[in-house]
């Protein structure tokens, strides 16, 4: 765990929605706030994914998360691009999606059809549902 200490490079004076949408606000929050106080003085560069050794095998782990309004948009909805994002993170990174963890960040009010027309545009669920 890195020192309090570590050099903190992040003056915006509070988070914006840009913040969360992968450009350079994303980068300026990752790299001057996450990443002194996460990793310290790590010069590792920051990836798409992080690669950590389990038992001896080289493991691949990402996460994603997404508020957007609308929940479909031009060219796709949230469930296809929660699953696509996550799963093409991985592959920048030279791996493959063996399995996925889902998490949802749902808004009060939000009708119970949408949910569940959301869920059912996750590419994974096309083949079927997983096994417990």
């Amino acid at each position: 765990m890195a020192s309090v200490t570590s050099r903190i490079r992040f003056r915006d004076t509070q988070i914006e929605m840009a913040h969360g949408a992968g450009g350079k606000a994303s980068r300026r929050l990752v790299e001057g706030l996450f990443a002194p106080l996460l990793f310290g003085g790590s010069r590792e560069p920051l990836g798409d994914a992080a690669h950590i050794s389990l038992n001896g095998a080289c493991v691949a782990l990402t996460t994603d998360s997404f508020v957007v309004k609308p929940l479909r948009f031009p060219g796709g909805s949230i469930g296809e691009l929660a699953v696509n994002g996550t799963v093409n993170d991985l592959a920048v990174s030279g791996a493959r999606a063996e399995a996925i963890v889902v998490s949802f960040i749902l808004e009060a009010g939000l009708p119970s059809p949408e949910l569940e027309a959301e869920v059912r545009a996750m590419p994974m669920l096309r083949s079927g549902p997983a096994s417990p």
